[in-house]
């Protein structure tokens, strides 16, 4: 940031800062966070898909009322993606219209051509742009959907904060970037890389903390109805599903029952909005009827467990 003030001093006033933008965080992401912010060190966070990380970043962007930039990862990622690419349509007009006045200079049409007004700036550029007067948050999203190449080229701009484009010249970070990636562990990640960063797993959250999150996200909930929908949800992920919904999912659910009016649970509105909770055909056949009217009983008649399932 601009100035050490604009950081959070303690792990209560991150916590407190995340919270102002409705996102619950236990204490020990908060210590993971502050010490990012603080050591100016990539914070890592890895868990299963659902859990929330992406909603970090954007969370502490707001927090820190700076922009977001994020650059979401897949498979094939280049340069020319998440780095910088030439604006080859502006160029070639560029081109046409300098051949219709003629006698131009072929040497200062070329640098002419290759100057920024024609550099289309990806995230990773834009992150570290030395115009800038606060450090963005860089999103670096689900970083094991790119190829191991491309965790090659992260690690050397995370090393400096700076990007050599040959016709340009070196562009560094004035203020270097707050730095998040995410990782669905669908892959390993290099250790090299992971040395870089600060590292936290997230897991699904416990009972007490996702109905936090609820409350938090949806604060016209009926209470009971939140409860029931937190309870529903957790003894759900204890079933054998191909992919166990997520917290996102809990709020969209909880979300789609408010928009139908609904105060409290029973098992025929759960079997007409199954496909909120989960994504996969085989999943809602093996839950749907007789088995949903098993897991709300024992909901029900459970008390709050104490930690979250790991994936």
């Amino acid at each position: 940031m601009t100035t050490t003030e604009a950081l959070p001093t303690s792990i209560d006033q991150v916590q407190n800062l995340l919270r102002d933008q409705q996102y619950v965080a236990d204490r020990g992401l908060a210590v993971a966070i502050y010490l990012a912010l603080t050591l100016q060190r990539p914070l890592f966070l890895e868990g299963e898909a659902g859990v929330g990380k992406t909603e970090i970043a954007r969370s502490l962007a707001l927090a820190l009322d700076t922009e977001l930039i994020r650059l979401q990862c897949y498979e094939g990622l280049d340069v020319n993606h998440a780095v910088y690419e030439w604006n080859h349509t502006r160029q070639m007009l560029e081109i046409r219209l300098l051949e219709a006045t003629g006698g131009v200079d072929r040497a200062s049409a070329t640098d002419d051509l290759f100057s920024e007004r024609f550099l289309v700036k990806r995230p990773l550029l834009r992150a570290i742009d030395g115009s800038r007067e606060k450090a963005p948050v860089l999103l670096i999203d689900e970083l094991d959907r790119a190829d191991e190449e491309f965790e090659g080229f992260l690690l050397e701009v995370l090393a400096d904060f700076q990007i050599t484009i040959p016709e340009l010249g070196t562009y560094q970070a004035t203020h270097p970037p707050v730095v998040i990636i995410t990782s669905n562990r669908t892959r390993e990640i290099h250790d090299a890389l992971k040395r870089r960063c600060l590292y936290y797993w997230i897991d699904y959250p416990d009972y007490q903390k996702e109905l936090q999150i609820v409350s938090a996200r949806l604060p016209d909930a009926p209470r009971r109805l939140a409860q029931q929908v937190t309870g529903f949800i957790q003894e759900l992920r204890e079933t054998e599903l191909y992919k166990i919904p997520g917290v996102s999912e809990t709020i969209d659910w909880t979300s789609a029952l408010l928009a139908l009016n609904q105060t409290e649970l029973d098992a025929q509105v759960i079997d007409d909005t199954l496909g909120i909770m989960l994504k996969y055909q085989d999943d809602i056949e093996l839950v749907r009827g007789e088995p949903v009217r098993n897991i709300l009983e024992r909901s029900q008649n459970r008390g709050p467990r104490r930690g979250g399932r790991r994936g």
